[in-house]
């Protein structure tokens, strides 16, 4: 079962699908720079914490590839010192691109850490490269690896839950927010990843997905991931949400993560938090699907995670393709960004992302495993799955 892909790679080149023309315009920008990196990335091209950690991981292995090459060699290249003093304000940089998404800072701190590794080791400033080379390509790799871990341990510990309690364990519902799949990822994905393995093992009668405004990452993107994996699935509107609990069978909401702190509250994209309380209140298991790299345990709380605020302005644009739909001289659908709200408007809230406090989290699940929590426990252990 073949899905979508965000990047890929031919030699030193790389490619991104702009997701902002997605689904109805495929369109792959080449990333030739690290500032064309931080700009997809700011700008929502790219978007999906492991995705945005893989980009960032490959440009830099791609960048100094490239300079091995040149002829001549760039200064960067003289000498350890030098290429550290070239290297560290890169990363430093990619990190400013996306503050909340802890797997970006995780990626270009492993960087940093066989930059400092390599240059201590005495290595001269084509090994220190080659080095950070594969090690960013290693980055990339470990991804789809770990998707599958994650969905695997994640569906069968709902499907165990379900018989647990005297049921089938198939034709389960599940409802994700937002798009966490192989768009999102280097493959596979995290929450949609799960839902895709229920799909893979005969387990999942229907998927069902908010539209996850302001940006529509739930109706542009895990639509087009779904129909395009021939999954059975529906749509809602975010503020659908409790009338979905209350009118139909949900067995479990399952979500991506951004970061997760020490105590096991997850920052998510901005919607989320919402639906967890709905899911408490329906008795309705609320499962956090995400690698270990999200998991920041230096953060004691949800309380100190930074939360991006977008441009007001964009809440108040929708792109979309043009409907009835008209193409273009090269049979491309024609697309448009509309204003929905009135000019000029004042006074516009635009979290990108929303903080589901521990309590609210029925299991968290890495590639290492699923943990719960204790018995009368607000918060989690996460030492068995980090």
């Amino acid at each position: 079962m073949s899905g979508l892909t965000s990047i890929r790679t031919t030699g030193d080149k790389i490619e991104i699908v702009d997701q902002l023309k997605l689904p109805h315009t495929t369109e792959f920008l080449e990333i030739a720079t690290i500032e064309q990196v931080h700009d997809a990335i700011k700008s929502m091209k790219i978007r999906g914490a492991p995705a945005i950690a893989s980009l960032a991981a490959l440009s830099v292995a791609s960048h100094l590839s490239r300079a091995l090459k040149a002829s001549p060699a760039p200064d960067f290249l003289a000498s350890p010192e030098r290429l550290r003093a070239h290297v560290e304000p890169l990363l430093d940089f990619l990190y400013t691109a996306r503050p909340t998404a802890v797997n970006l800072g995780a990626a270009t701190r492993r960087l940093a850490r066989t930059l400092r590794a390599s240059v201590e080791a005495g290595k001269d400033a084509r090994a220190v490269a080659e080095d950070l080379i594969a090690e960013g390509r290693t980055i990339d790799d470990e991804d789809v690896i770990r998707n599958k871990e994650m969905a695997r341990w994640g569906g069968e510990w709902l499907v165990d839950r379900h018989k647990q309690r005297g049921l089938s364990g198939g034709d389960l519902n599940v409802m994700t927010v937002c798009n966490t799949g192989s768009l999102a990822t280097s493959g596979y994905g995290t929450a949609l990843g799960l839902i895709t393995f229920l799909h893979e093992t005969g387990r999942l009668q229907r998927a069902f997905y908010t539209q996850s405004t302001p940006y529509h990452q739930g109706s542009r993107l895990t639509a087009l991931e779904l129909q395009t994996l021939k999954i059975p699935s529906t749509m809602l509107c975010d503020s659908m949400v409790g009338s979905l609990f209350q009118h139909h069978d949900i067995h479990a909401v399952v979500v991506g993560a951004d970061r997760i702190a020490r105590n096991g509250d997850t920052a998510n994209k901005v919607g989320t938090y919402n639906a967890a309380v709905l899911a408490a209140r329906h008795g309705i298991p609320f499962i956090v699907v995400a690698p270990i790299s999200t998991v920041d345990l230096e953060v004691s709380d949800g309380s100190k995670i930074p939360i991006e605020q977008r441009p007001p302005l964009e809440a108040c644009l929708v792109r979309g393709a043009l409907y009835p739909f008209t193409a273009n001289a090269d049979g491309v659908k024609e697309q448009a960004t509309v204003m929905v709200t009135p000019a000029g408007l004042e006074g516009i809230y635009n979290p990108s992302f929303d903080v589901t406090p521990a309590e609210l989290i029925t299991a968290i699940v890495t590639e290492k495993g699923v943990a719960v929590k204790q018995e009368g426990a607000a918060g989690f252990d996460l030492s068995s799955i980090v």
